[in-house]
């Protein structure tokens, strides 16, 4: 599975890249710390699978993924993200998101999130 990595806050994106490298087929091929480059990054790469934050610079993640289903719908999109508001999730789902990771919860949850959406799942915490 190839993914993009999009988190603003690098010790963070260092964690998903260190828990990503425990499973052998999960493959980050591209990390961006702000929501225009993803929109950029995605619509180049087409990942099978982008680790999105909502809280980010020049675009925020909610908007980064409208513009993302547009360009790529087949990328499939988990938000891993501090905000846990039920409305923020909502709109999470009608873009819709393959999963929701709560940042305090991704060392438990992150992994299984990912399989999850492997086996066509969604996994909302």
């Amino acid at each position: 599975m190839r993914i993009l990595v999009v988190e603003d806050f690098a010790p963070f994106r260092l964690f998903i890249a260190e828990t990503l490298a425990t499973t052998r087929d999960l493959h980050i091929i591209c990390e961006v710390a702000d929501g225009l480059e993803a929109v950029q990054k995605a619509a180049e790469l087409r990942p099978d699978l982008i680790l999105l934050d909502i809280g980010l610079p020049s675009l925020n993640g909610i908007e980064a993924a409208r513009q993302i289903r547009k360009l790529v719908p087949e990328s499939k999109i988990i938000f891993l993200t501090q905000e846990s508001s039920a409305d923020v999730v909502r709109e999470a789902l009608k873009l819709g998101a393959w999963g929701y990771v709560v940042k305090a919860n991704a060392a438990s949850d992150l992994l299984p999130a990912l399989e999850a959406v492997r086996s066509e799942k969604q996994f909302f915490h």
